[in-house]
């Protein structure tokens, strides 16, 4: 199994970001899927979770602000970011629940 994140880069403050998390050798429909950050200096913080009935529960930091959803075609997993703030500064990870399966991150700096 692979996971794949990319869409990082540079956002403004209030801007909006979409990051992707590509699966190779399993289905995102057969598992649930989390999207992590971790800032410098900082422990990796859990931001939100795609269930497999396709539901999704969001830390209270990004709740209304961020959301995920799955493309099957794709075999993909998306974080759409909207209002980033500068302190979310970080590298974002996806991770298959329940297994040792962790992309190799992506960076989002958010600044002016």
């Amino acid at each position: 199994v692979q996971l794949v994140e990319s869409g990082g880069g540079l956002a403004q403050p209030g801007g909006s970001l979409r990051l992707s998390c590509a699966a190779s050798g399993s289905a995102v429909g057969a598992n649930v899927l989390v999207w992590y950050r971790q800032a410098p200096g900082k422990e990796r913080e859990w931001l939100g979770s795609s269930s497999l009935d396709g539901e999704s529960t969001y830390a209270d930091s990004v709740k209304d602000r961020f959301t995920i959803s799955r493309d099957a075609a794709k075999n993909t997993m998306y974080l759409q970011m909207n209002r980033l703030k500068p302190e979310e500064t970080a590298v974002y990870y996806c991770k298959m629940a329940g297994t040792s399966y962790w992309g190799q991150g992506t960076q989002v700096t958010v600044a002016s």
